[in-house]
Parts: C-alpha cells; sequence; structure tokens
C-alpha cells in the first residue's frame, strides 16, 4: 500500500543547535576563518558558481600579489603595498576534515558562536566581492593553496585597511568586540579574540602535522 506524505502529516524537522562553532587561524602575521559551509549558505552567502558543498569553508583576505604564486618578487610591489592602496582579494578554500588537520602549521582556535549571527556575516562576506550579471563573485584565479578559488575584492589593500581588519570585521558580525586600531597585527587580533568577552580557545598551537593528517 502506496503511503504519502504530505507536509502536514511529515515529521517535524529535528531541532537545529542555537550555536554554531566556528575558528580563527593564523601564522605569524596573517589571519583568516573557518566556518560551517552550510551555515553560510543557510545565512544567504552566495558562493561563487560550482564551488561545491565542502563540510567548512576556510575565508582570508589581503593583497593580490601575495596571494599570487610569483608573490612579492619584486621591489615595486613591496613599495605599493606599503604606501598605494592595491587590488586584493578574498580567498575561499573548501576543508573537508577537522581543521586543525588540515591546516597544521597555523594556529587554530575555536568558538561558538549564535546561529542567528549568520546572516551579518553572510552579508559581510557577500559585499566583499564583486559580482557577475548573474550575482555570484567574480573569481580571479585558483586559490594560493587547497582547492579553492580568489575572488576579486570590492575594496582595495591599504594600511590601514590590512587582512587581520577583515577578520576582525568578519568576527565582529558574529558578536565579537574588538578595537579595530589594536587588531592590525595577528597577535594584536589574537589578544582581543582570547580576551574572555570574546571567547576564543586556542586547541593546536600550530608548527606541524598533527597525528593522521588528512588531505582537504
Amino acid at each position: 500500500m502506496e503511503v504519502r506524505m504530505d507536509a502536514e502529516n511529515a515529521p517535524p524537522a529535528a531541532p537545529r543547535d542555537p550555536d554554531v562553532l566556528i575558528w580563527m587561524i593564523s601564522d605569524r602575521y596573517h589571519t583568516g576563518l573557518v566556518v560551517p559551509f552550510d551555515w553560510l549558505l543557510e545565512s544567504g552567502f552566495v558562493p561563487p558558481q560550482n564551488f561545491g558543498q565542502p563540510r567548512y569553508v576556510a575565508m582570508s583576505w589581503g593583497n593580490r600579489d601575495a596571494y599570487s604564486a610569483e608573490g612579492f618578487d619584486h621591489p615595486w610591489k613591496v613599495f605599493r603595498v606599503l604606501f598605494t592602496a592595491t587590488p586584493s582579494v578574498m580567498e575561499l578554500i573548501p576543508v573537508n576534515w577537522e581543521v586543525a588537520e588540515v591546516i597544521p602549521k597555523q594556529r587554530v582556535w575555536r568558538k561558538l558562536v549564535p546561529r542567528d549571527h549568520g546572516p551579518a556575516l553572510a552579508r559581510f562576506l557577500n559585499a566583499c566581492s564583486r559580482t557577475c550579471n548573474d550575482g555570484r563573485p567574480v573569481v580571479v584565479c585558483e586559490s594560493s593553496w587547497g582547492r579553492g578559488v580568489q575572488l576579486e575584492s570590492r575594496h582595495s589593500y591599504f594600511i590601514p585597511r590590512v587582512c587581520n581588519v577583515w577578520t576582525l570585521q568578519a568576527l565582529e558580525c558574529v558578536g565579537c568586540d574588538f578595537n579595530a586600531w589594536l587588531g592590525l597585527t595577528a597577535n594584536g587580533l589574537i589578544r582581543q579574540a582570547e580576551k574572555p568577552e570574546n571567547g576564543f580557545e586556542l586547541i593546536w598551537p600550530g608548527g606541524g602535522a598533527p597525528e593522521g593528517q588528512k588531505d582537504l
């Protein structure tokens, strides 16, 4: 016998956790975030075409030359990034394993944030990128590591509008409280993130691969 399940008789959806676990990552100079990808999508984030459905996405922002394969291969590039406004990119990298296993050389912190802060973060991220006619972000090239992409940013990179300020602004969207002038450096941002009111907990000190390290 065929049993039809209409909306009225369907079982109720499982309740979702009110909080979402996010991660902050950092090397000596540069910070970024890792967040659940499905949370970003349900919050309104518009990903690039054919990005896939990863478990998490690692995100950061910065000067386009710094993210390129050539890097700062000419003194003129260094001069430009120090003294002028330069093109920038937002990098998105899919992650399907535990964060510390994928990014073992970086320091890793984690924190629970309210789920309902997701739309504010999604609006911030959507506003960071230039878009195509279909409303999706413009892809510049492949990511500097992993199997992700670099998106063309609407914003120029300049001092003091640097990569760590981007991370700081993203974290403010999920309820953190920072002083932007004290967050220009990675360590300045980290000191604020570890304060009780912001609540980030260090879970991996960086510098090597945990046992059982996995690919993206």
